[in-house]
């Protein structure tokens, strides 16, 4: 089984207070019954007309759809036709690697032929991830100026086509397409999600599923918290223990772990083949408890404090009077930078309660240049706005609606003078936070954060002063205090996580959360064909 198949294997639900399958597949069944109608995004029986998805149904929801015309079908004749490009045909590949599995058909990725589905690279007003999606009788074409176009478009087509053909075994059919054309460009080049692997460990196996679920939905940043107080998860040669030592540690005691250099270079490389970047974050001077414990030096009193699997914040500090610690940094940044093909690396900087200001400010004026010494740009928390920002960085906005104005003026004080910024209000953007007071799992400091408040705000006006063309785009952060498996990010990140990619996506023109929520709703039995668990909010009129 290849690396990229073994992603798509499924795993059973879980079930976190959600109703129980059965209960779900009987109410189904009684609506059938009711209306004498199938579920949209469901596959009907055998030899019944399937009534395809319409275009505008798809999330994020298109920059341009003019429905019309006969629809296509895909059937055991269709073959997937790529022009003489090397990306058009990996393209084509991930297509026919997504469709054979429940269609059962043979689908060759050939450049030969005249009709079927059929992928092209070539000019037009598409951008570097933008698409155009054309489908008729005769067939379907997809058309972008760059290879991430193309594989956006492939996503919109998954989702025109009905929910079971996620599914891993052979289903009926059948697989229509609706006719008409779409045209897509995305709002914001910056549409991430954080994974913290430090609270909790997750293998490679399971960052790359979170990443095929990104993907789906248009994702291209994967931001990994590699480090902070509770564990270090990434070999560091010129420091070894960081791994051995400060990695061996979780939040409530379990056994932790660390990334190899060829497993971040693995996940790097699937990361791309999905066409996302991954930017990783070694969070300083705050949050590095683990790195303390494991290297006395590094500590002012010459004394390393013990492991810590606790979730307290603000209480640890890199030394900023010793020129160790710049050693350290160096070292740490110069064999990141070197395994990371992306453009950005982050640098942490919140919650530095331990640090005094004219420290910290220090500490961030000798750190800024490192990175750019290895050829990355800088990223940070916002606070790094406090700090004169280098020319270029961009700073990561958490805080919340109804506190912190004094600092949201600093934060746009930094926007005005060029500093460009990625919104990940915690009480819209943390998909950590407890939809409500009953959910099992995550946090509340920053409040309930139910599908609709996670959904309906805009990046382009969210923070006052702030010019719009500051904002870089939109993160999902996904803290991992109270998550150890995959089952337990997938409730917390859905339905949440394809709102803020709309966000990041889509016009403001199309932002309407009545029609929302039904598009979201009609994700749902996807998810399930995925095997993937979610929180079934009421706020979601679910089929």
């Amino acid at each position: 089984m290849s690396v990229e198949k073994g992603a798509r294997v499924r795993r059973r639900r879980r079930h976190h207070g959600t109703t129980p399958r059965t209960a779900r597949l009987f109410g189904s069944l009684l609506l059938v019954m009711a209306a004498g109608a199938f579920t949209l995004g469901a596959s009907p029986a055998p030899g019944t007309a399937a009534a395809p998805v319409p275009l505008d149904r798809v999330i994020p929801a298109p920059a341009s759809v003019v429905p019309g015309g006969s629809p296509y079908r895909i059937t055991e004749d269709t073959r997937i036709r790529v022009d003489g490009s090397r990306e058009a045909r990996r393209a084509g590949e991930y297509l026919a690697d997504v469709l054979r599995p429940s269609t059962g058909y043979p689908l060759p990725v050939t450049e030969h032929g005249r009709s079927g589905i059929r992928l092209r690279l070539a000019g037009g007003p598409y951008g570097a991830e933008g698409y155009r999606l054309d489908s008729g009788r005769s067939g379907v074409t997809l058309t972008a100026a760059a290879p991430a176009g193309l594989f956006h478009g492939v996503q919109t087509l998954r989702q025109l086509l009905p929910a079971a053909v996620e599914k891993d075994s052979v289903q009926p059919g059948p697989w229509p397409v609706a006719g008409g054309t779409i045209e897509d460009t995305p709002r914001y080049g910056w549409r991430g999600a954080m994974l913290d692997v430090s609270r909790h460990f997750f293998s490679v196996d399971e960052v790359k599923r979170y990443i095929d679920q990104l993907a789906l939905y248009k994702l291209n940043t994967l931001h990994l918290h590699l480090s902070d107080d509770q564990g270090w998860r990434i070999a560091i040669d010129s420091w070894p223990r960081l791994a051995t030592y400060g990695g061996s540690s979780e939040v409530g005691g379990g056994p932790g772990g660390h990334y190899t250099k060829a497993d971040y270079r693995e996940i790097v490389r699937y990361a791309a083949s999905r066409h996302l970047e991954v930017v990783p974050e070694i969070d300083m001077p705050g949050h590095t408890n683990a790195a303390l414990a494991s290297y006395a030096d590094l500590n002012c009193d010459g004394v390393a404090p013990p492991l810590y699997t606790g979730t307290a914040v603000g209480f640890s500090s890199l030394c900023v009077g010793k020129e160790i610690t710049y050693d350290f940094v160096d070292d740490v940044v110069r064999e990141i930078a070197a395994l990371t093909p992306g453009r950005y690396l982050h640098i942490g900087g919140d919650e530095a309660h331990s640090t005094p200001h004219d420290d910290f400010v220090r500490f961030m004026e000798r750190v800024q240049p490192v990175v750019a010494k290895y050829g990355k740009t800088v990223i940070g928390w916002h606070q790094l706005a406090g700090a004169n920002p280098a020319k270029g960085a961009l700073a990561q906005y958490w805080g919340l609606d109804r506190t912190g104005g004094a600092e949201k003026e600093l934060v746009a004080e930094a926007a005005r003078n060029g500093t460009g910024l990625v919104l990940s209000p915690a009480d819209r953007a943390y998909l950590d936070m407890k939809y409500d007071k009953d959910t099992p799992l995550g946090l509340s400091w920053a409040g309930y954060v139910e599908v609709r408040r996670s959904y309906d705000w805009d990046p382009g006006a969210y923070l006052p002063g702030v010019p719009a063309s500051a904002v870089r785009g939109v993160e999902a952060p996904l803290w991992t205090e109270t998550l150890s498996d995959s089952g337990q990010l997938e409730y917390m990140a859905f339905p949440r996580l394809p709102g803020i990619a709309e966000l990041g996506w889509s016009p403001a023109a199309t932002h309407d959360w009545e029609d929302y929520r039904v598009r979201l709703a009609a994700q749902g039995p996807r998810w399930d064909a995925l095997g993937m668990d979610y929180h079934r909010s009421p706020q979601v009129p679910w089929s």
